[in-house]
């Protein structure tokens, strides 16, 4: 069985150079580069330790296989196979953390959906989509917290939640794009089939162990009256709050808390997950594949259909994946989408 990057003898030098430092006398004399250099072993040891529990399994395994052939003894042959399967399913889930060894891959990340044109068809699309993702992160276990809901008739103009879990970026990542609808209107008092768009836009959730300079006379902050649901307290006092990063134009919101330190400290964290966003993109300009990224993330260059009407399909245009049971997927069901675009985001890059 193939070990991952424990296969890799770099990593097991890299986290023995990493905790030879973490046990050096004064390691904690600058608190700021020691936090660093723990988030990096903490990260490299959640790649490495999972493979080498995997292959040691696997050569336990191994060792009972050949003494019970030995012995002639067919009485552990269930209990050998399911143990296999399990190793079999471990190996899979560790082959998919490998195509994301990002450098925020393994971090949370926020989740912005924006309605296209087309009134209350686009709203509801746009709270359709909104819903398939809220139910596959609350399959994957992970948390969810709404930061910021703009309401409209039929649906929602926009929406942010901030989705926290082991990954999370890292599977959500290929979802940025446009994602379109085809389907009979139920808005439309002759059946008519429409066609709907919705831009969906994943960031992660930035910690301490990277740095992204914001400074405060970049910064614009505005106050205001939340519009959404909360009570007469969060309706009735400024406590909803809007960044804008003036350098590059970024606008971030927040709304969801009764507090408005709460509300600011939510919108700093969402503006360092976009302005990380950004300033990796500008540094990949030059780069041809981020050029074709950027095209298909463009409005009008949709990155997968969803079709009610005529037939049930739903189809991704980078990797050509299909899946016809169109209500599984609008339950959460999105996982072999996520997984087959981690591969030909690989293959991709050369990997």
């Amino acid at each position: 069985m193939p070990g991952g990057v424990f296969e890799d003898a770099s990593f097991g030098k890299k986290i023995a150079e990493l905790e030879e430092q973490t046990a050096a006398e004064g390691f904690w004399n600058d608190s700021a580069q020691a936090e660093k250099t723990m988030g990096q072993l903490k990260g490299l040891k959640a790649r490495y330790e999972p493979w080498k529990d995997l292959v040691q399994a696997a050569e336990d395994l191994e060792v009972l296989y050949e003494l019970s052939s030995e012995a002639g003894d067919e009485s552990q042959a269930a209990e050998i196979e399911g143990t296999l399967r399990d190793l079999n399913a471990k190996y899979e889930k560790q082959n998919i953390y490998e195509l994301m060894p990002g450098e925020v891959d393994r971090n949370g990340c926020f989740l912005t959906i924006h309605s296209g044109a087309g009134g209350t068809e686009a709203c509801d699309w746009a709270q359709m989509l909104y819903r398939m993702y809220l139910r596959w992160a609350e399959r994957k276990g992970f948390s969810i917290e709404e930061v910021d809901r703009l309401e409209a008739e039929g649906g929602i103009k926009s929406a942010t939640a901030r989705i926290d879990g082991d990954y999370a970026y890292g599977y959500l990542k290929g979802e940025s794009g446009v994602h379109r609808l085809v389907r009979i209107s139920p808005f439309d008092s002759n059946a008519r089939r429409h066609t709907s768009f919705a831009s969906v836009y994943l960031f992660p959730v930035i910690d301490d162990s990277v740095e992204v300079d914001i400074r405060p006379e970049d910064l614009r902050v505005d106050t205001y009256r939340s519009g959404g649901a909360g009570g007469q307290h969060v309706n009735k006092t400024d406590s909803a709050v809007r960044l804008t990063h003036l350098p590059t134009g970024i606008v971030v919101a927040c709304q969801n808390e009764r507090s408005q330190i709460k509300n600011r400290a939510t919108a700093m964290s969402m503006l360092k997950a976009r302005l990380y966003e950004h300033y990796r993109q500008e540094k990949e300009k030059e780069n041809e594949r981020f050029a074709q990224e950027k095209k298909d993330i463009s409005w009008g260059n949709q990155i997968r259909s969803y079709v009610f009407q005529p037939y049930t399909l739903v189809k991704d245009y980078r990797t050509k994946a299909e899946i016809g049971n169109i209500q599984a997927v609008m339950d959460g069901d999105i996982d072999p989408f996520i997984e087959e675009y981690l591969r030909f985001a690989w293959k991709q890059n050369g990997k």
